[in-house]
């Protein structure tokens, strides 16, 4: 019986389970958003909300006048092992959620992976809407893109006429 115990093993051991969490959670804090098998996804969420509470507590803490939490820091490197991801996670990821109650992941289920069936899903931080950006990107370069093969054909008949033009004004004058 498993009573009271909670997470999934992943079929794999406790340092290859922790090593596994520890980059996902890194990926996840630098990237904002990670393609990954949805059990991942669901413990990689676990772990990360935890971080993320840590990090905006002692931020809160550090904001009433008090000094720099060192010791949150420091528990939180010994998970991620990425300076980098440590003070992406403070200084920004914590400022930006720091109203937020909880729930600062979301998890959204793909489908299967065509090799083995898998069950896929994307793992990304709420109050970054990176999906909305970029479909939001993407209509404007498709009319860049269409207005730029127009544009070389046009370009040369519009110089030729600027040239003929020139060349007029200087006959006249």
């Amino acid at each position: 019986m498993r009573h009271r115990k909670a997470g999934r093993k992943l079929k794999r051991t406790y340092s290859h389970r922790r090593a596994l969490l520890s980059s996902l959670s890194t990926a996840l804090i630098q990237h904002k958003r990670i393609r990954t098998t949805t059990a991942k996804a669901r413990e990689t969420r676990m772990v990360v909300e935890r971080l993320i509470t840590r990090a905006k507590r002692a931020v809160a803490h550090e904001g009433n006048g008090g000094a720099k939490n060192v010791h949150a820091r420091r528990e939180v490197f010994s998970f991620l092992r990425d300076r980098a991801a440590v003070s992406t996670l403070f200084n920004e990821i914590a400022a930006r959620v720091a109203e937020r109650p909880g729930g600062y992941t979301r998890v959204v289920k793909l489908g299967q992976r065509r090799g083995d069936g898998a069950d896929m899903a994307v793992l990304e931080l709420v109050d970054y809407n990176t999906g909305q950006e970029k479909k939001a990107k993407k209509p404007a370069e498709k009319k860049a893109a269409s207005s730029r093969k127009k544009t070389p054909a046009a370009k040369p008949q519009s110089e030729t006429k600027q040239a003929e033009s020139e060349a007029e004004q200087e006959k006249k004058q």
